[in-house]
């Protein structure tokens, strides 16, 4: 049956299961000289894909079958009047309508022969039936299929690697948009275009499809354009499609249309997505020559009050900023996933450093900084927000000369978003009972306070996060990368050298509004 010529969209229905390993061509397993098998009936074997091997002697194997199966049967399950009866035909049928890719009968211990109606039934219904000799067990001919799918990922995995470097060589170039719509052309054997926002095509690379399938790339890429959907795929006239929203929220779109779809190839197209997406925010955003002269003052010994302006787009008062530290929810973060982040947080002020990527944001109302335009993805005209993937901790909204208390803050943040389970936390920045007292007043108490404790960071630091999270051993260790009994160990160090009750809510309270102020701890 055709697939219908219509984008496909994500559906409310789950996906079928399907192995992590790609598929096997059942001619492969028939060329194993050691299994001995032999195909007698159904397509050719070069057509057919299988996907895992399940053995069954049930009567009706529908039940448990998930699709793409080589079902092996030593025919248990056979009547003795099968053969003049509709008993082969229903059973074959029951197999191609679960989706079964092929049968292997096995020649003992119950038949020596492969019934001739079975063979029949393959025949009509059109599934492959293979013959499977004597000598070779049903677990041989799993664990075979099992080698060539082990075979097929890694050879999958090679070639998406060498893609991926090639990809990255092209990006370096000094034609970077069209080196690397030239390399994902080749790879895919079919055709890469870039669309600017209007629809347009902005570059192109690989030969031209037809007039219809160029219509329907063309159609696909406004597709993704209009809607939430980031990526959609198609097939005209056998002609495989695809279109990617590029991550800059400028309306760029890369498309891709190739004669056939291999395994690994929407990775590959997403790699590509990816570059073509940092190579086209760095095309509207021009050289980053603000950045540069920001860097170069900064190192002849430029205060951050006088660079602020050039971070911002140049000219103009400077802004108010926002730091934001965050964390993947897993692994670590790599130089694209960071840039990305930026990207959707609306700056490419984007500092990865072991763990940790730090952003430099500005806040609503702005200039924007330099590197971005007004239509970026999440632009500075709106507070950061929660991103997939990522754990974030959000500063107050401050000035230049405060980036360094900014980024405290942010860690902190960060911090109680990790304990707390939070996609985001903000630090806290209304106005509250510590805003009655003279600032001058309230840092000579606080460093009073927490004099005994201050010479040692890491108690100061431990009693700021255990106090922030009501006294949780177990949040608190998660949040400082400790074990619990550490917690315990300092928090009661503190209290000793305070010589204080900290089960005390007054006391509590007291050391917290000490420790809301950076200073006396640095």
């Amino acid at each position: 049956m055709p697939e219908p010529a219509v984008p496909s969209v994500p559906s409310a229905s789950p996906a079928p299961p399907a192995p992590p390993t790609p598929p096997v061509s059942l001619a492969a397993l028939l060329s194993r000289e050691d299994l001995g098998l032999r195909q007698i009936a159904g397509p050719p074997a070069a057509d057919v894909r299988v996907h895992w091997a399940h053995t069954s002697e049930m009567s009706d194997p529908y039940p448990y079958l998930l699709g793409g199966e080589l079902l092996l049967t030593a025919g248990v399950h056979v009547p003795e009047a099968a053969g003049s009866g509709t008993y082969f035909d229903d059973y074959v049928a029951r197999i191609v309508e679960a989706g079964g890719a092929a049968l292997g009968f096995g020649l003992a211990p119950v038949h020596d022969t492969v019934p001739r109606a079975l063979v029949a039934a393959c025949e009509a219904y059109g599934l492959p039936l293979v013959e499977v000799p004597e000598r070779t067990t049903f677990s041989g001919v799993a664990r075979a299929v099992w080698q060539l799918m082990a075979r097929a990922r890694l050879a999958e995995l090679r070639r998406i690697s060498e893609a991926q470097q090639g990809l990255a060589a092209a990006a370096s170039r000094p034609d970077p948009v069209p080196s690397v719509l030239r390399r994902l052309a080749g790879r895919l054997e079919g055709r890469a275009v870039l669309y600017g926002p209007e629809g347009t095509e902005i570059a192109a690379a690989g030969r031209e499809p037809e007039g219809e399938v160029r219509r329907a790339l063309e159609e696909l890429a406004r597709f993704v354009t209009g809607h939430a959907s980031s990526t959609a795929t198609d097939t005209v006239a056998g002609t495989r499609l695809a279109a990617y929203a590029l991550g800059t929220g400028q309306g760029f779109v890369l498309g891709v249309a190739a004669p056939h779809r291999e395994s690994g190839d929407h990775t590959i197209a997403s790699v590509a997505a990816v570059l073509l997406s940092l190579l086209t925010g760095e095309h509207q955003s021009g050289t980053g020559a603000g950045r540069s002269s920001a860097l170069v003052r900064l190192l002849l010994g430029a205060r951050r009050e006088e660079v602020a302006p050039l971070l911002a787009g140049g000219g103009g008062e400077a802004p108010r900023w926002h730091v934001v530290h965050a964390r993947p929810d897993t692994g670590t973060p790599d130089p694209v996933s960071a840039s990305a982040l930026g990207a959707a947080l609306g700056s490419p002020l984007v500092d990865t450093a072991e763990e940790v990527v730090r952003v430099l944001v500005p806040v609503a109302g702005s200039a924007e900084p330099a590197g971005t335009t007004s239509t970026t993805a999440s632009s500075p005209a709106s507070p950061p927000a929660p991103q997939p993937g990522w754990v974030l901790g959000v500063s107050a909204a401050v000035g230049p000369a405060e980036w360094p208390a900014a980024d405290v803050q942010a860690a902190r943040a960060l911090a109680r978003a990790r304990a707390v389970r939070a996609p985001l936390v903000r630090h806290g920045d209304r106005p509250a009972l510590a805003d009655l007292v003279p600032a001058g007043e309230a840092e000579a108490h606080a460093r009073a306070l927490l004099a005994p404790v201050a010479a040692v960071p890491a108690l100061t630091e431990t009693l700021r996060a255990w106090l922030s999270l009501h006294g949780s051993w177990d949040r608190t260790a998660v949040a400082l990368s400790v074990h619990r009994n550490t917690v315990r160990q300092r928090i009661a160090r503190c209290a000793a050298l305070l010589e204080t009750d900290l089960d005390d809510p007054d006391v509590r309270m007291e050391l917290w509004f000490a420790l809301r102020d950076p200073r006396p701890s640095e």
